[in-house]
């Protein structure tokens, strides 16, 4: 992320500590911290030791964990309880994996700041029974009948699309947690986040990154957002300062995508975005059936600051295209 200018940077007034609300998987602890780290770089006024306070929030989608989102409320989940601390105003601000959060803010409440993203794609990880896939063709490697473990209907669909034979069954859970039950032998293989891989400094044997055009990520992925009240204008202020314009540009254009598709967490939804060399912006989307009998995947590519357009317009052919009842 490219330094701002001291001098850009508003200086903090208000009362220290500063609440900071996240959930608890180790993950997001790391996105948090790190993000605090940022912060403090800016503002030299926030690096005393006692400037931050983190609450740790127990969301649905973390305590629940024997059903798939889809099945108790969508991805939402994950951030309802922190929306709520927000509003009563128990925390100042909030740190998610932007694919947690909805399009649409709940009142009140605002996207204030998307960090430099990590790697997008998505990881194949075999099971201790398996051999190391060809990082050529990854999952051609996947023996017939194979069960692979995800809770992801977006990694599901794409799977069961090139590979039918397969069997999917759920996967819930933090990463440690999936990847224990990988090697308790639950599945022969799994499909995690690179993102989340790199910031826990995990390097699972075998595992091979899937090309975005092969596997399309989630709308999101590796992207850290910081949420606030909307009347907060001194934190939005300072967040804005911060913000890395990459990461603005390709999760505008990927929320827009999402928005305008307006799909439930049952419908199979992928959205990455990238900026090329020339600065225009290229845009793959997604949509599928579960059960990969579906699949319909377009590439659109336009000028950078019309990212938001770029999404809806994307979108909007997808679902024009797309069986009405993908979106039921």
């Amino acid at each position: 992320m490219p330094p701002a200018h001291p001098a850009s940077v508003p200086q903090h007034r208000r009362p220290l500590p500063l609440r900071v609300g996240t959930r608890a998987s180790p993950l997001a602890l790391w996105q948090t911290r790190d993000f605090l780290a940022r912060v403090t770089r800016f503002c030299p006024v926030l690096r005393d030791a006692k400037a931050f306070e983190e609450h740790q929030l127990l969301t649905s989608g973390d305590r629940i964990q024997d059903r798939r989102l889809a099945e108790i409320g969508g991805k939402g989940l994950f951030a309802k309880e922190i929306h709520e601390a927000l509003l009563d105003r128990r925390i100042d601000f909030a740190v998610h994996s932007l694919k947690d959060l909805e399009t649409e803010m709940p009142p009140g409440i605002v996207l204030a700041c998307t960090l430099k993203r990590e790697d997008a794609r998505d990881v194949l990880v075999p099971g201790p029974a398996l051999a190391a896939p060809d990082p050529a063709d990854p999952l051609a490697a996947l023996p017939r009948g194979a069960v692979i473990g995800t809770s992801s209907v977006r990694r599901q669909s794409q799977l069961l699309h090139r590979r039918p034979d397969l069997s999917v069954v759920m996967f819930r859970g933090n990463v440690q947690t999936r990847l224990r039950k990988l090697a308790e032998g639950e599945a022969a293989a799994t499909m995690l986040a690179l993102a989340g891989l790199k910031r826990l400094a995990l390097a699972p044997p075998g595992a091979v990154a899937l090309d975005p055009e092969v596997m399309v990520p989630a709308a999101g992925q590796g992207i850290v957002g910081v949420t606030v009240r909307a009347d907060d204008t001194e934190l939005r202020e300072l967040l804005a300062a911060i913000e890395d314009p990459e990461a603005r540009a390709v999760s505008a254009a990927e929320r827009a995508l999402l928005a305008a598709l307006d799909g439930s967490c049952r419908t199979p939804i992928g959205g990455h975005a990238r900026l090329l060399a020339d600065g225009r912006l290229r845009l793959t989307g997604l949509v599928a059936r579960a059960d990969g009998g579906f699949l319909l995947r377009r590439t659109l590519e336009g000028d950078a600051a019309e990212a938001a357009r770029l999404g809806a317009e994307l979108g909007a052919s997808l679902r024009r295209d797309a069986p009405a009842d993908l979106f039921a």
